[in-house]
């Protein structure tokens, strides 16, 4: 009995290029150079940036882990870690398929760096010690920022909330902040969170960042290494109720691949489900 023929293996370059051009149109994907950084190339900011790692996930069915993004810089680096990331999630999908068995997604780093608007920033699990740390967060957060996360104004959280924020177990309640330096310490840019819910098959998430941050992308980081664990918890589904006011997250969420349906009961509100 002959073997199967190996199915034919993508045109990786000219995909990454098909996907930049479906992002930036105004773009000539011939006249990139390949040793380049791309975003001197092309007009990308960090909603594109994320946005061509979504449609590249789409078009490859390779996940891109957000601890990556620094060396993704040139065409030429992207090719090569795409080329790598098939041939790894080939040869684990012939392993698993010999032994019977599902090759489970790469654990992502407990955290990572990233630079966003020209600031690097940290990505890492929220702990018991940052309760000062968020309360001056969400001090700092405009009145429409708070109501937008947590629909209501108050300024200070109260000490049990901020426990119930930062004391988690990461796997039933993980969160995860975006800290920047300042004087001498950090201060959080963002902090990303779900909570498993009673079937331990699906979770709900909720996102904030600060307002200097909106519009950097830094929203779009934090939900891609967050869907990520969940991936890796092996959680089949994530979902949130965005209000129907805030268009900046329900554009983020339907980038992300999220189905959107406003809430019949609440008309404030909207329900967003993306299947894992």
């Amino acid at each position: 009995m002959k073997p199967a023929p190996a199915a034919p293996s993508p045109d990786i370059r000219g995909t990454v290029l098909a996907a930049i051009a479906s992002i930036a149109p105004e773009c000539d994907p011939a006249a990139l150079q390949s040793d380049r950084p791309l975003r001197e190339q092309v007009d990308l900011d960090s909603l594109d940036w994320l946005n061509l790692l979504v449609e590249l996930h789409k078009r490859l069915g390779v996940p891109i882990a957000a601890a990556d993004d620094a060396v993704l810089t040139t065409l030429d680096s992207l090719v090569a870690y795409l080329t790598a990331r098939l041939a790894a999630v080939a040869s684990g999908t012939a392993l698993a398929s010999a032994a019977g068995l599902t090759s489970p997604p790469r654990p992502p780093p407990a955290s990572f760096r990233v630079t966003v608007a020209n600031t690097p920033l940290t990505v890492r699990p929220i702990r018991p010690d940052d309760a000062a740390l968020e309360a001056a967060f969400v001090r700092g957060l405009s009145a429409d920022s708070r109501y937008m996360r947590f629909m209501a104004t108050a300024r200070e959280l109260s000490a049990p909330k901020l426990h119930e924020l930062t004391d988690v177990d990461q796997r039933q309640h993980v969160a995860l902040v975006a800290t920047a330096g300042c004087d001498g310490g950090e201060a959080f840019a963002g902090v990303a969170r779900y909570i498993v819910d009673r079937s331990g098959t699906g979770c709900e998430f909720a996102v904030t960042v600060g307002d200097a941050w909106q519009g950097s992308g830094l929203a779009g980081i934090l939900m891609q290494a967050l869907i990520e664990r969940a991936r890796v918890q092996g959680l089949a589904r994530m979902e949130g109720i965005v209000l129907s006011t805030n268009t900046r997250m329900l554009k983020l969420a339907r980038q992300l691949g999220f189905s959107a349906q406003r809430d019949p009961d609440d008309p404030r509100t909207v329900h967003v489900v993306l299947g894992l």
